[in-house]
């Protein structure tokens, strides 16, 4: 049987005792259990390395709930019972073989008692370096076969910590696994307003007209968080600003602004369009990363009434540490819509704001009647918003009321949150529901994932063994080193500010 049309089908969590499992997942799969999109038969299956029964499990997940889904929980409390019934648990080491044997006995006997077709979604929430293993012991007990059901995994990020490595995982996963059975999970695919790029600009008329180097000066994309690294310094040591946000997300999301539309809309024809983008980014070659990439560190600074440490004061980190906190760099897209049109990226740590966006900067007009009875800078802005107070607003200019003609820019918004009747999905919802139903078109393609390693590979190299690459300092609180504002070339133009016209009010 089917409902909503999603296929009955078994949900196992690798690492389901982990943070990711809490905070994320069993909260997004509960979600989908209110808003009655899960199968009529469906069973999640906690993994993990933890001597645990099932009844344990269940607490354990009933508070997770309550902590990270406290709102869904206090309105459907009646529901959280029927919910917990779809739980079960499993001890798996993820390192031994023989436990994926036990597994696949639990998940035949489960699948005969509760009447579930073996199709089967295998969730990696388990650290980078178990992805191959897990995969192997899948593969060697036959839990990847399809002969009695499919088979789908989902491996988060980092894919790889390099071009190499990256393409040395996918070699292995393809081992037991074909590339329509591989979900590469980003979950800033799966925010609504990236999705709504594409809408905004292929839907509406005067938007795509105007989507090309004639009518586009340049382009930024910020993702700022305001806190640190907290107690992940371990793993942000080998990971840093590059390898974290640039690689993976924010590579993606100028993907999808700067694609061309595609054929049909569908999951093969978005993905082709996106990998086309990723593969014509102009390399940065060695000598050129000093010019187009700015690096930065945050050192201790006054946020509010509070001093923060700096990076190298977290734990897990080394005093001496070169990791980078904070990147701005500039691409440029070598195909004929995008010919010598900038774009901007930068993401860093312990910034003022948490805030993602692309911005879009229109060229001027050719002829500037009002120049010089303009109250603010000329200027036109379509402005893009993923988080937070989610929508897109426009900037443009309007004549002040009374005598004369002086211009000044004003601002037209909308905003996501003016749908009251509409719920805007988690990312982990929309990406979970996806992959049951089959569709990938919000996932990472082999590929691409290839195509973004490739591009940024020559410029941690570069860092790795050039010395004489400056690491630029920025305190806590503030938007990382004036340095990145070098990038534009012009004295007279700077990063935006991102809260200039969304407030979080």
């Amino acid at each position: 049987m089917k409902k909503n049309n999603i296929e009955n089908q078994i949900l196992v969590i690798f690492g389901s005792n982990g943070d990711l499992a809490k905070r994320k997942l069993l909260p997004a799969i509960f979600q989908l259990f209110l808003d009655n999109l899960l199968p009529e038969r469906f069973a999640v299956v906690g993994a993990g390395s933890q001597e645990k029964d099932e009844v344990a499990y269940r607490a354990d997940v009933r508070e997770a709930l309550s902590l990270f889904a406290a709102r869904a929980v206090s309105e459907n409390d009646a529901r959280v019972g029927d919910f917990l019934e779809k739980i079960f648990y499993k001890k798996v080491n993820n390192q031994t073989e023989e436990d994926f044997g036990l597994l696949k006995e639990y998940i035949e006997e489960l699948s005969s008692r509760l009447d579930i077709t073996k199709n089967i979604v295998y969730y990696f929430s388990i650290p980078p370096f178990l992805y191959e293993v897990v995969a192997a012991n899948l593969v060697k007990y036959g839990l990847n076969t399809e002969n009695d059901g499919w088979k789908r995994i989902i491996v988060e990020k980092p894919f790889g910590y390099s071009y190499d490595t990256a393409i040395d995982l996918d070699n292995k996963l393809h081992n037991g696994f074909h590339e329509d059975q591989i979900y590469r999970i980003d979950h800033y695919l799966g925010k609504e307003t990236v999705q709504n790029i594409m809408v905004t600009r292929f839907y509406n008329g005067f938007f795509e007209p105007i989507w090309n180097r004639k009518y586009i000066d340049r382009i930024e994309i910020t993702a700022s968080e305001k806190i640190g690294v907290g107690n992940r310094g371990g793993y942000y040591e080998t990971s840093g600003a590059m390898r974290d946000m640039i690689q993976n997300h924010l590579l993606q999301v100028l993907a999808v602004v700067a694609m061309e539309p595609p054929a049909i809309f569908d999951s093969d024809s978005i993905r082709n369009e996106t990998v086309k983008v990723l593969q014509a980014m102009r390399p940065i070659k060695a000598n050129e990363v000093a010019d187009y990439v700015v690096r930065g560190q945050y050192i201790s600074g006054q946020v509010g009434d509070e001093v923060q440490k700096g990076y190298r004061q977290e734990t897990g980190v080394a005093p001496n540490s070169k990791t980078e906190t904070f990147v701005a760099l500039k691409v440029f897209i070598d195909n004929w819509r995008w010919g010598e049109v900038p774009f901007y990226i930068r993401t860093g740590k312990q910034l003022p704001e948490r805030v993602t966006e692309v911005v879009i900067h229109l060229k001027p007009a050719p002829h500037q009647l009002f120049k010089q009875l303009c109250l603010t800078e000329l200027n036109n802005m379509i402005i893009l918003r993923i988080h937070p107070d989610a929508g897109v607003a426009i900037d443009f200019g309007m004549k002040i009321p009374g005598a004369g003609y002086k211009v000044q820019n004003v601002n037209m918004a909308f905003h996501y949150s003016d749908l009251a009747d509409k719920k805007i999905s988690e990312a982990y919802e929309r990406l979970l529901l996806d992959c049951m139903i089959g569709d990938s078109t919000l996932y990472a393609r082999a590929d691409a994932v290839k195509a973004s390693w490739k591009f940024v590979d020559p410029i941690l190299q570069a860092w790795k063994t050039n010395p004489d690459i400056p690491l630029y300092f920025y305190e806590a609180g503030t938007w990382g080193p004036t340095e990145s504002n070098t990038l534009f070339g012009d004295k007279f133009i700077k990063w935006r500010q991102p809260f200039e016209k969304f407030k979080t009010e």
